[in-house]
């Protein structure tokens, strides 16, 4: 998936735990790990706008844009 999620870097910069962020964005510990590890399709922007709210920082701390297939391009 071509869109990374940082949400590790600012939870240790807010010196703060998955399960205490998860409480206080009001969703479980297993879907904010879903997130945290790539692995989410989608996110609401509910949800995003919680964790900016919790984590004082904007959209774009926590998620950026990495192209696909860049690594092992040249040799294409």
């Amino acid at each position: 998936m071509p869109i990374a999620v940082d949400i590790d870097v600012m939870l240790a910069r807010r010196k703060m735990s998955v399960g205490e962020l998860a409480e206080r964005v009001g969703i479980t510990p297993a879907n904010l790990a879903v997130l945290k590890n790539g692995r989410a399709k989608a996110v609401r922007f509910t949800t995003l706008a919680a964790l900016c709210e919790v984590l004082e920082c904007q959209p774009g701390d926590l998620l950026r844009w990495e192209a696909e297939g860049v690594e092992g391009a040249e040799g294409e």
